[in-house]
Order: C-alpha cells, then sequence, then structure tokens
C-alpha cells in the first residue's frame, strides 16, 4: 500500500498534488483502507521536493481529515443504528458488528472523548466517527474533539514527511513505533482511569455505609431507598388538601 501511494502521489505537484492527498485522506475518512498517516507524509514530502507549499499542504491535510470524518460520521447520523449490526453492504464491511460493539464500548468507558483518542487509533476511526453520528452525538461536538486531535496529528505528519524527505522509509518508520508508544500511552492512562474511578466509587459506598451505621436516622432516608414497612401505619394522600391527609393503617 506504501508504494502503491508512493506511485500515486510522486508525479503530482502544484493543484494535482493538494487535490491528491485532499482525496486520499476523504477516502480514508470513509473507511477505504488506505494509510492515512503515510499519505501525510507523502504530502509532506512532496513539499520537500519543492512540488508543493508546506504550509499550504499542512491546511489541506488537516481539511481533509475534518472532511472526511464528517462525511462518515453523517452517514452514521442518516443511516441510524441498523448498519453494524448485521453484515451486508460497503458500509457493513467497514462498520461491523465486532467493531460497532467494541466502540460502544469505549464509548461507555470514556465517554465522547474517544473521538479524540481514536484519531490515534488506526481501524477503528471511521467505526468511532459512524457510531458518534448514529449515537445522536451534537456535530459540534464531535467537530470539536475531532479537530483537536487532527491539528495535532496532520501538522505533524506532514512535517516528519518534509523534514526526512531524503529518507522517507526512516520517517515511516518512526511513524510506525510512534504510533505503537501512543496507543500503548492511551492503553496504560485508560486503565489508570478505570481502576481511579472503580477506586472511586468503592469510596463513596464505604462512606455511605459508615455513616448509615453510625447514624439513627432510618437507612432509607440516607440511601433514598423506597422502605418496606413491616406493619406500621402507611400515610396516603388520596385527593388530599393542604389540611386533611387520609391515614391507611
Amino acid at each position: 500500500m506504501q508504494e502503491f501511494l508512493t506511485n500515486l502521489l510522486g508525479s503530482t505537484q502544484g493543484f494535482f498534488a493538494y487535490a491528491a492527498v485532499f482525496g486520499i485522506l476523504v477516502a480514508c475518512g470513509l473507511g477505504v483502507p488506505l494509510p492515512e498517516d503515510i499519505s501525510l507524509i507523502l504530502g509532506g514530502f512532496l513539499a520537500h521536493k519543492g512540488a508543493a507549499s508546506l504550509p499550504m499542504m499542512m491546511v489541506v491535510g488537516f481539511a481533509g481529515i475534518l472532511v472526511g470524518d464528517s462525511l462518515i460520521f453523517y452517514a452514521g447520523r442518516r443511516l441510524g443504528t441498523q448498519v453494524g449490526r448485521s453484515p451486508g453492504g460497503f458500509l457493513a464491511r467497514v462498520v461491523t458488528p465486532e467493531k460497532r460493539a467494541r466502540v460502544e464500548g469505549l464509548f461507555t468507558l470514556h465517554g465522547q472523548k474517544i473521538v479524540m483518542i481514536a484519531r490515534f487509533l488506526p481501524g477503528v476511526r471511521a467505526v468511532t466517527y459512524f457510531t458518534a453520528g448514529s449515537a445522536g452525538m451534537s456535530y459540534w461536538r464531535f467537530i470539536f474533539w475531532d479537530g483537536l486531535a487532527a491539528i495535532l496529528s496532520a501538522p505533524f505528519f506532514v512535517w516528519l514527511g518534509f523534514a526526512f524527505g531524503d529518507k522517507l522509509d526512516y520517517a515511516i518508520d518512526r511513524m510506525k513505533e510512534g504510533q505503537l508508544v501512543v496507543v500503548g500511552a492511551l492503553v496504560v492512562v485508560g486503565l489508570g482511569f478505570f481502576l481511579w474511578r472503580k477506586r472511586l466509587a468503592s469510596m463513596r459506598g464505604a462512606t455511605l455505609d459508615a455513616a448509615v451505621k453510625a447514624s439513627s436516622v432510618p437507612a432509607h432516608l440516607l440511601t433514598g431507598a423506597e422502605a418496606q414497612s413491616a406493619g406500621g401505619p402507611v400515610f396516603v394522600a388520596e385527593n388530599a388538601t393542604p389540611d386533611r391527609v387520609q391515614v391507611r393503617d
């Protein structure tokens, strides 16, 4: 795939260079199995050899990412929750039931921030953005998290291709190693956050139990649980007025 992209982009320049990189990034956002990060590095390589402007290629890379991600987001918004729950169709091959279940679990664990995290997790980006759309996430909230990740990643990868244009294979190898480091760090941070939340919930439960035991107030009044009367009078307001309350034994 790297060789295919190199041959595709290697001879382009000017407008055609920008258009080719933009089109590839939009296709990546829609789930076409092309390496997005390598496309950005190759865009930087074109700037290195003078076929494109470095700042303009950074802008094109950022815009291509947002457009592609927005399209798959709106596909999720329009098509609802059916794709990815049963096989069949192009999108069903991208948003498989297994990937859909995995991403929904990530949303449960990390919330909407998973949109930003998915930028650094190749293989689940399109599924994540489709799921965000189908779940009714606000587009502006989506574009905030997605844009935050894209503005960090797109200029960096373009610069990487520009700075190491004479050592393109070296730049791509460093990118792959960096992805492994980022993914590993995200896993560690996510696990630590999960354990911290679990510990915090346990401490709150222990504090509440201690408060219930130490108080003379009935436990159901502290916890909000419904009282289960064993035979005492129950006060019931039936057609009650401010000065009339019936009592039923």
